[in-house]
């Protein structure tokens, strides 16, 4: 036992060297980044932006102006890419009426998400990962349904991304499915993004991650003036929302608030987008969302799934939530003219990294546990094969306790591996490895007696 033990622990050390070293790049998906174009998504935001206003309240018939036109034209372009997906893409409108609220809502309003289904091509792989951003749109006085709202970044830039991942992803195939979506209400209160989360949980879908994405494509905030088109930030909390008394002694056990499932997949977004777009930083935040304000991924933290925010690095409050016009000289109101293709370009293509490194790889290793029989100056883990999919192998996290990020990666291809460093003094758990390089999320070990 001893000499594999010293096997074991030489490759593993071996190995992380080389991984923290190289940038290894599984070559379809390196494909499918460099594909993100910068004149599709313009053509998306304009299309957008030339349906006047896609406020939730705003008319539902038209074929031209109004959320109604808005939402059936991402059908539409749904509908286009399915043509090249061999029958795996399948879209549709997901209605829902909501009743006046007294807030928000003063009508009864037909609330439609347009929905883009990308099936996996494992029959026996029931994961499911979501991406989303917006359609609608408003000015200063929410409850505005008429003038026009151009929304082009907020949330326009979501929704391309969307769009154009969609667009890309379709002609691939993947082992888990992929839902692409653009949701309305969020301006009425994540009424779409509610909507979905609730269908999600009722109708038991396995919702491994979902990314949300709004306002992807500003480059400045409306302060400094400041461009800054190489830093993007995801949001995340690091303890559940959903069912955080029952877990929260063992949260505060071992020292775990920084280190919910969302908070990994957080950790997850940066090292995979920063792998394959270059010229970016992900930037970590440590909060669900800002301060004091929500998106569309909290409905689905609510309802147990793992979800982050991805958004842009800075806000520009001149261009968000504003009326149309001209003050002192400055130009207010959410239009295209204030937009960064380049930047949205790089934030799209972070997105399709992340989703296609997931829905191509394994599923997490079950049943990870950490030894604690016998007190040691070691940590021995030790775990079960996935689910789904097949393995080469599998990484072994570690980070000191006051790292945002994983520090070291050690490989094996056993499902067992002990190392010379204390779990008294760092943190670890355990991925998937895919043959062809892609990497499961990480989990985090329970005790093992």
């Amino acid at each position: 036992m001893k000499k594999i033990y010293s096997i074991i622990l030489f490759t593993a050390i071996s190995l992380s060297i080389k991984a923290q070293t190289m940038v290894i790049r599984n070559q379809d998906i390196d494909k499918m980044v460099k594909s993100v174009n910068q004149d599709s998504l313009k053509s998306y935001i304009s299309k957008m932006v030339a349906f006047g206003t896609r406020s939730t309240l705003s008319d539902i018939k038209s074929k031209t102006r109004g959320i109604g036109a808005a939402r059936n034209w991402v059908v539409g372009k749904f509908n286009q890419f399915a043509k090249q997906s061999d029958g795996r893409l399948t879209a549709y409108l997901d209605t829902t009426t909501f009743k006046p609220d007294g807030k928000r809502v003063d009508q009864p309003t037909l609330l439609g998400n347009a929905v883009a289904v990308l099936k996996g091509t494992d029959a026996s792989d029931k994961r499911v990962y979501v991406v989303s951003g917006h359609l609608d749109s408003r000015v200063t006085d929410v409850m505005n349904r008429t003038s026009d709202a151009p929304g082009a970044n907020d949330d326009g830039s979501g929704v391309a991304g969307v769009i154009e991942a969609a667009r890309i992803m379709s002609q691939y195939k993947f082992s888990a499915t992929i839902i692409f979506v653009a949701v309305s209400g969020e301006e009425q209160s994540l009424l779409g993004s509610g909507f979905m989360a609730a269908k999600a949980k009722k109708e038991g879908w396995n919702v491994d991650a979902m990314l949300n994405n709004d306002m992807i494509g500003s480059n400045n905030s409306s302060e400094t003036q400041i461009i800054d088109n190489t830093r993007l930030r995801v949001f995340s909390e690091g303890l559940p929302g959903y069912e955080l008394d029952k877990n929260a002694k063992n949260i505060r056990q071992f020292g775990l608030e920084n280190d919910g499932k969302s908070r990994q997949l957080a950790r997850y977004v940066k090292e995979t987008g920063e792998r394959y777009v270059d010229q970016l930083e992900v930037k970590l935040i440590y909060r669900n969302d800002r301060f004091l304000r929500g998106g569309d991924h909290t409905p689905f933290v609510e309802n147990g799934f793992t979800a982050v925010r991805i958004t842009e690095m800075n806000e520009n409050f001149d261009h968000q939530h504003q009326d149309l016009r001209t003050e002192k000289g400055v130009r207010y109101g959410d239009l295209q003219e204030f937009m960064d293709f380049e930047y949205l370009r790089k934030n799209t293509g972070v997105n399709i990294a992340v989703l296609a490194n997931l829905a191509k790889a394994p599923s997490a290793p079950t049943e990870v546990k950490v030894d604690v029989k016998n007190l040691s100056n070691s940590t021995y883990l030790y775990w079960k094969a996935p689910v789904n999919g097949t393995v080469k192998g599998y990484y072994v996290l570690m980070r000191e306790t006051s790292s945002p990020v994983w520090e070291k990666k050690f490989f094996t291809t056993a499902t067992e591996l002990r190392l010379p460093y204390s779990k008294d003094n760092y943190l670890f758990a355990v991925q998937s490895v895919g043959n062809d390089d892609t990497e499961s999320l990480a989990v985090v070990p329970g005790i093992g007696r």
